[in-house]
C-alpha cells in the first residue's frame, strides 16, 4: 500500500458494482459472479465454473474527488502446460466515461491445464495491488472495469477521499449472451471486447454473460436471462454446440425453441435478438468437435482443429452452416407471432471480407482488431434508427 496518502477504505458492496449478479462472500474479500448461485448448483462442469467466475463486463462504479485509487485483488491465472505464459489480465480506468488508465496485477493463483490430460493444478498465490494516481481532482465518476479473462476477488478499496455510489446512468441495460467470442476471447482489455465496444457506441448498460465454452443452450442459462432485469436481450448461439459436438439437429431445433420459450416468460415483448455464428471457415461445413492442435505448442502458438466428418452431416451432425440456416428459419417462424424478435447472420459482424484481413489467430477467435471491427458493425446494425434495438428489423 502506497503510505504517501491519507487513505480511506470502503468496503465493496453491490452498490458498488455493475454487470454482475451475484457477489459471493470468499475467505479473502468477494467474488463477482455472471451466474447465480441457484444456476451455479445445476452443473458440475469446470470449464463452465471458470467462464461465469471471469467477470467480463464487471466493473467497480462510483462517484468520488479522489485524486488516488487503490484497489487490492486475488486473481486466479491460467496457464497451459507447453504453451507459452498468458499475458496478465487487464483493468480499466475510467473517468466520466473516459479510457485514462490501465494496469494489472501480478501474483494470485495460478491454474495449470494440461490440455493432453485434461487435469489441471492450482498453486495459491499472494494477493496483488493496483494503483492509479493523478486522477483530475473535483467530483467525477470512476469505473474500474475488473479483467474480462481472469476470475478476480475483490479484496479491498481504498481512495484519498471518499466515495459514493455513482447515480443510476439512466441509460438502457443490454443483457447479452453468447461464447467465448462474446467473452471477449483475445480482446485486448475488457473494454474493448466486442458487447462492450458495442455498448458504448449504443449508450447502454451491459451485462455480459458471454460465457467460454459454454453457450450451450443450457435451462439454468435461460431462466437466468429470462429472470435479469433488461430493455434489450441478444443471444448469440452456434460455435459452442459445434465446439462440444454436443447435440444433432433433432435436439438443436427444439432446443432453441425452449431456450426462447423461457426468456419470453420473464420478457415476452422485450426486444430479443437472435444471433448466428461469425465466420470460422474451419467448422463452415465441418462438424466439432474442435480440438487444439498440439503439433503447433512448441513454437508458442495454440491452433484449434475440427474433427469431425463432414459426410455425418446427412445424420444430423451440426456445422455453422447448418446452424445459421436453422435459426433464420426459427426465427422467421416465431416472428410470426412475436414482434420484437429479431435475427441478426453473425457474418454480418466478421464474415468473409473480415476474415481476409483479420483471419481468425487460432482458428476459432477474433484478435483485438477483430473484436473492435465485430463491436462497431453491431452497433451500426442494432443500435442504429430502424434497427431491432432501436424500434426495426435487422
Amino acid at each position: 500500500m502506497d503510505t504517501t496518502h491519507n487513505w480511506i477504505t470502503t468496503p465493496i458492496t453491490e452498490e458498488l458494482l455493475r454487470g454482475f449478479l451475484d457477489l459471493e462472500r470468499t475467505e479473502h474479500g468477494v467474488l463477482p459472479h455472471r451466474l447465480p448461485a441457484w444456476a451455479r448448483a445445476q452443473y458440475f462442469d469446470g470449464q463452465l465454473a471458470m467462464a461465469e467466475s471471469q467477470p467480463s463486463g464487471v466493473r467497480l462504479v462510483f462517484r468520488t474527488r479522489a485524486t488516488a485509487v487503490e484497489l487490492d485483488t486475488l486473481p486466479t491465472k491460467r496457464t497451459y502446460v507447453g504453451a507459452p505464459p498468458r499475458p496478465d489480465g487487464v483493468y480499466d480506468l475510467l473517468v466520466d466515461g473516459r479510457l485514462s488508465g490501465q494496469a494489472a496485477v501480478t501474483g494470485g493463483n495460478t491454474v495449470t491445464v494440461d490440455m493432453i490430460t485434461g487435469s489441471a493444478t492450482t498453486e495459491p498465490g499472494p494477493v496483488g495491488t493496483l494503483r492509479f494516481a493523478g486522477l483530475p481532482g473535483g467530483d467525477k465518476d470512476i469505473e474500474i472495469w475488473l479483467p474480462h479473462n481472469e476470475t478476480t476477488e475483490l479484496v479491498a478499496l481504498r481512495t484519498d477521499a471518499p466515495v459514493e455510489p455513482a447515480p443510476a446512468p439512466g441509460r438502457k441495460v443490454w443483457l447479452h449472451h453468447g461464447s467465448s467470442i462474446s467473452h471477449g476471447s483475445d480482446a485486448a482489455s475488457p473494454t474493448t471486447t466486442w458487447p462492450a465496444l458495442a455498448a458504448s457506441l449504443g449508450g447502454v448498460e451491459l451485462i455480459n454473460l458471454g460465457l467460454a465454452g459454454s453457450a450451450l443452450l443450457d435451462p439454468f442459462t435461460a431462466r437466468t436471462l429470462r429472470d435479469t432485469p433488461a430493455d434489450l436481450i441478444s443471444v448469440k448461439i452456434g460455435i459452442n454446440v459445434v465446439n462440444a459436438d454436443l447435440m444433432r439437429l433433432r435436439a438443436f431445433t427444439p432446443a432453441v425453441h425452449g431456450f426462447l420459450d423461457t426468456i419470453r416468460e420473464g420478457h415476452p415483448t422485450t426486444p430479443l435478438l437472435v444471433v448466428s455464428p461469425i465466420l470460422c471457415p474451419i467448422h463452415e461445413d465441418t462438424p466439432g468437435p474442435s480440438t487444439p492442435d498440439f503439433g503447433h505448442l512448441s513454437e508458442g502458438k495454440l491452433l484449434f482443429q475440427a474433427e469431425g466428418d463432414p459426410a455425418e452431416r446427412a445424420r444430423g451432425k451440426l456445422t455453422l452452416t447448418v446452424i445459421r440456416d436453422e435459426l433464420a428459419r426459427v426465427v422467421k417462424q416465431r416472428a410470426a407471432d412475436d414482434p420484437n424478435l429479431h435475427h441478426l447472420d453473425g457474418r454480418n459482424l466478421y464474415g468473409e471480407a473480415d476474415s481476409a484481413e483479420l483471419p481468425l489467430p487460432d482458428q476459432l477467435h477474433p484478435d483485438a482488431a477483430a473484436h473492435r471491427r465485430m463491436g462497431e458493425h453491431f452497433a451500426a446494425l442494432a443500435f442504429a434508427p430502424g434497427g431491432p434495438f432501436n424500434g426495426g428489423r435487422a
